[in-house]
């Protein structure tokens, strides 16, 4: 098993930024990618970044490209998610997820709320 721990969320203004880390334990040594996801009130969950456990490859959706910059300190065995230039549209609950090589992201932790007032 897997568990995920996230901190960071906030309340911030409109071009401010935000840290979220997210805190991995049990058998880590199984993680392949790692992950942010967010989900809005009403809306479905969205993908909003992705890195390799290697830390060699990383992606990221249209929408946050340029403002978000998602890292991993393996030594730590967590992966953080740098959130600049905020904007109200960013507001959503905030969630990391982590993989096995030849799964889906079965791990999953409780969340964290972030909020961009205008």
């Amino acid at each position: 098993q897997i568990q995920l721990v996230e901190s960071g969320g906030g309340l911030v203004q409109a071009g401010g930024s935000l840290r979220l880390s997210c805190a991995a334990s049990g058998r880590t040594f199984d993680i392949y990618k790692m992950a942010w996801f967010r989900q809005a009130p009403g809306k479905e969950r969205e993908f909003v970044a992705d890195i390799s456990w290697s830390g060699s490859s990383t992606s990221y959706t249209d929408s946050v490209k340029g403002r978000f910059t998602i890292s991993r300190d393996n030594s730590e065995n967590t992966v953080y998610l740098q959130m600049n230039r905020l904007k109200p549209e960013d507001t959503a609950a905030y969630h990391c997820a982590a993989r096995v090589r030849l799964g889906t992201y079965a791990y999953w932790g409780q969340g964290t709320q972030v909020s961009v007032s205008s």
